[in-house]
């Protein structure tokens, strides 16, 4: 492990002396502190554990630790290991990594021992809400330890800009007194950094006029639909929804924020907008990160689909948009236009031959040829490095796989060959346009010094398909060779490869041929591509990795001397600013292309500005914060840690013996243990009510002896419903408990209704919600339905329906399973006769009791008379149905249906 830098050694002890939140800019190495911690109590004499880290993050802190000689490196709790052992591999101690799901379960069953654990390690902190799980863990780990640690990181700032004194929240739900602020423009990380500055080359590269107009025209449409959508919604007047933020990656998540809630309200009108604004941004994203002939792709897809659905998006229609579209399509290719008529007007006839003499234009991406001129420059200081040791290694990052896979294909096999395979690939309709565009397009020499070819060259090649392959691949080839000076050697066996290669009839397939297989680097990721072994030159995503630490690996794995971001990335920006001054007199040159004046330039400009402004007012929120004394919890008078849901204005009842305190009955709720992933749990049990866990077969929560709770989502209720599996649970529930209680929980941040308002029918649909649950209601009725906005709601609503009753028993409620025999003492008549019994004609839900109670067996009932049937059954006509069906023979059966017609 690389020593810590001066300003993480800073925090680091900062940290240590005084339990705290630190919040850090992104980037700036929020894991290494982590890890620096976790290095320091992997080891049996302390117990610590690490809330909040995903699986990948666990593994690469585990790997960070075992490289650096770690011995009693962290472990992992899993539902794997058996709750009997459990205790004795917490008390093995070291650091230990946990699912929140286990931890709850084993503090509230003490399989943990709470009292000799050193501290807690929370990481995301910005996560930890009041009800989260997370925070329920803190809380009953404050309540056994008094001692402890609590030390939590978060690098999102931005995150705790939302809300009100939303800081100061997640402080008290950490029991953390401490906040320590550590911004890029801190005056110890600002003016360390600048001691070791990488060399940054800034590359504004200029956008064709045809992109500009693009971008223009989409963000006057942007613009539009705002403007509309605000119209629309006078509610949605907020600065938060500007045409900046619009362009910014957050913005989904803002507009969702406002409209979740009122979504069943909203006309299809705003819905729509809502989707447009989606659609408009990915198009954005689309024209700087691909190439013309992808964007043009997915504009006629758009289009097609419009016709196709009818779905009226008002923006096609807007000048903008045709401006588009025309610009868009002159990226791709020109139609040639000397066949007009004399008024100017192009007949069908002719439009349709034009249609196949479309000349391909095939823009190449500015950002392309930068790239190239970088890798040349890059190249050229490789040839003359001995006296740096040799030539340096090459890192370029790119956003994603898709952007990673165009460039490398882009630098091997040149612009025009990657472009024409990935337009006959969309548009392969026109092929015979291909063979206009080789006919009248000269080989395009690159603007670098281009070497003379080695390999053997055709000299007239008449247009049939294999000389056109061959065509394309000596251009391929000099691409290659102008772009890294390979020896002979290579080149010769290169070219024999090919030629040994069977020619396709398709020049699609030819081109792919000729991409030499991504060969293999030891690596600790599985997401680069690799170009040249020799330096080795990789190209690596930014995002979409399974590893969230796949690029750290990678960058410090490969040790670049050269970075090229190809796409701008704020926290990688920093990554590499902490690199470099992780290895001082090491050089490292950083070359930064971004487009000038585009929403790419402006997304990055936001970024920082947007995590700039969230450390100001965290700066100011800090410095008028209100903190009390007991605010760690490390003695009685915290008032988080009372659990009591009574509030203080009650008065005493003097009804009752004169005000005297009676004595309360501690209300216990026995909970199912794959319950615990919601927030239930957390919630019922801050309203002073124990919790049992247990494996339950029937029910999610038990209240009382009588009453069964099986919980339900929206989505979980609509899956259930679908798959009949909610017919079986209200089944057993109804059997067992005498109140089964289906408990219908809404997210608090959507909207609180079943069904949008539009979309209920006038005819009932057996593909309905609403009419599965109304046939569920009329086949159980002793099932009550409750609908609760929020989990708070809820388990306000567990403790009233608790009151005056008696408590459960987790023995009794573990026993009844779905097909278990055994009744409950309170019910005393077995469940297959009794359905059985259902079944026939006659009896129903209400006579079903009086005939139980007179009869022992199904053989007794068969002994009974008509007339003594009719007296337990009340009902005359009853009695006769049951009598005959009982006793008549099939044959009196029929004549008897025959007579009565």
């Amino acid at each position: 492990m690389a020593a810590l830098l001066e300003h993480e050694s800073q925090i680091f002890l900062d940290l240590f002396h005084q339990d705290g939140l630190v919040i850090c800019a992104r980037g700036l190495g929020i894991d290494r502190l982590l890890l620096r911690f976790l290095r320091l109590y992997c080891e049996p004499a302390s117990l610590v554990l690490v809330l909040n880290t995903s699986p990948a993050e666990e593994e690469y802190f585990i790997d960070q630790l075992r490289s650096d000689g770690v011995v009693h490196l962290p472990r992992r709790v899993t539902n794997e290991i058996a709750n009997n052992t459990r205790y004795e591999f917490y008390t093995q101690g070291g650091v230990i990594f946990a699912t929140s799901r286990i931890l709850v379960v084993d503090f509230l069953t003490d399989r943990i021992p709470a009292n000799l654990i050193t501290g807690i390690l929370v990481y995301k902190a910005h996560r930890i809400i009041e009800s989260c799980q997370e925070a329920f863990i803190l809380r009953l780990y404050r309540q056994k330890n008094k001692q402890g640690f609590i030390k939590a990181f978060t690098d999102n700032a931005v995150a705790f800009n939302t809300g009100f004194c939303h800081v100061e929240r997640v402080m008290r739900n950490l029991f953390v007194r401490k906040l320590y602020l550590w911004p890029r423009f801190h005056i110890a990380v600002n003016s360390f950094l600048e001691k070791h500055k990488p060399e940054v080359v800034e590359i504004h590269v200029s956008m064709t006029p045809a992109m500009l107009a693009i971008q223009t025209s989409i963000l006057d449409i942007l613009n539009a639909c705002l403007r509309e959508l605000k119209r629309y919604n006078p509610a949605l007047e907020v600065e938060d929804l500007s045409l900046e933020n619009a362009i910014g990656k957050p913005f989904d998540k803002t507009i969702r924020h406002y409209l979740d809630p009122l979504w069943h309200q909203l006309g299809a009108k705003t819905k729509s907008l809502v989707q447009d604004l989606k659609i408009l941004r990915t198009l954005l994203l689309y024209l700087t990160q691909y190439d013309c002939v992808t964007f043009l792709n997915l504009l006629e897809s758009l289009k097609a689909s419009e016709k196709a659905f009818g779905e009226n998006s008002g923006w096609l229609f807007l000048d903008s948009s045709t401006s588009m579209f025309v610009n868009a399509r002159a990226r791709v290719y020109r139609i040639a236009d000397e066949k007009l008529n004399l008024k100017g007007k192009v007949s069908e006839k002719v439009k349709k031959e034009t249609e196949l003499k479309r000349e391909l234009v095939l823009e190449s991406n500015p950002k392309w040829e930068a790239l190239r001129e970088v890798l040349k420059e890059i190249e050229n200081e490789n040839k003359n490095s001995e006296d740096l040791g040799g030539p340096g290694q090459v890192l370029i990052c790119a956003s994603d796989d898709r952007a990673c896979a165009q460039l490398r294909e882009y630098i091997i096999a040149g612009a025009e060959a990657f472009l024409t395979r990935l337009y006959n690939k969309s548009f392969g309709k026109d092929e015979k346009a291909g063979e206009v565009w080789i006919n009248d397009r000269k080989p395009v020499k690159s603007k670098g010094n281009a070497r003379p070819d080695t390999g053997p060259q055709t000299k007239k090649a008449k247009f049939t398909t294999s000389s056109k392959q061959n065509k394309h691949k000596k251009q391929q080839d000099r691409t290659i060779i102008q772009m890294i000076g390979k020896t002979e050697e290579e080149k010769r066996e290169e070219l024999e490869v090919e030629d040994n290669k069977e020619l396709n009839s398709s020049q699609d397939s030819s081109i792919e041929e000729t991409i030499p297989e991504d060969f293999d680097v030891n690596l600790p990721s599985d997401c680069y591509y690799g170009i040249f072994k020799n330096p080795l030159t990789i190209i690596h995503p930014l995002q979409g990795c399974n590893d969230p630490y796949a690029l750290t690996r990678v960058l410090h794995e490969v040790e670049p001397r050269y970075v090229v971001l190809y796409d701008a990335e704020l926290t990688f920006v920093r990554q590499l600013e902490i690199y470099k001054a992780s290895r001082p007199g090491k050089p490292l040159r950083v070359y930064f292309l971004i487009y000038g004046g585009s929403t790419e330039e402006q997304r990055y400009l936001t970024a920082l500005r947007k995590e700039k402004e969230a450390f100001e007012k965290l700066i100011r929120e800090k410095a008028s914060m209100v903190i009390p004394e007991e605010r760690e919890g490390r003695d009685d008078t915290n008032l988080d840690l009372v659990r009591d849901a009574t509030p203080a204005s009650v008065s005493a009842d003097t009804r009752k013996a004169g005000g005297q305190e009676q004595k309360s009955v501690q209300q216990t709720i026995i909970v199912d243990m794959r319950e615990f992933r919601s927030e239930l749990p957390s919630l019922i049990h801050r309203r002073g009510i124990d919790i049992e866990p247990v494996t339950l077969e029937v029910g999610d929560y038990i209240l009382t002896p009588d009453i069964c709770v099986e919980r339900k989502s929206i989505s979980d209720l609509i899956g259930s419903l679908n798959n009949g599996r909610l017919y079986a649970q209200c089944i057993s529930m109804s059997r067992y408990y005498k109140r089964p209680i289906l408990l219908i929980e809404f997210d608090p941040n959507k909207s609180f209704s079943l069904i949008p308002r539009g979309s209920l029918h006038q005819e009932i649909s057996s593909n309905d919600v609403t009419s599965k649950l109304t046939l569920l209601t009329l086949h159980f009725p002793k099932l009550r339905i409750l609908w609760c906005p929020s989990p708070h709601a809820t388990a306000e609503l567990f403790e009233e329906l608790k009151q005056n009753h008696p408590q459960p028993d987790a023995e009794t409620a573990m026993a009844v399973t779905a097909d278990s025999e055994i009744l409950p003492e309170s019910d005393k008549y077995n469940p297959g006769p009794q359905d059985f019994l259902l079944k026939m004609p006659g009896v129903n839900a209400k006579n079903c009791r009086a005939l139980m109670n007179h009869v022992k067996s199904i053989a007794e009932l068969v002994t009974l008379s008509k007339d003594e049937l009719s007296k337990i059954l009340g009902n005359a006509a009853n009695a006769t149905q049951l009598f005959d069906f009982i006793h008549l023979t099939y044959g009196e059966a029929i004549s008897k249906g025959k007579s009565k017609r």
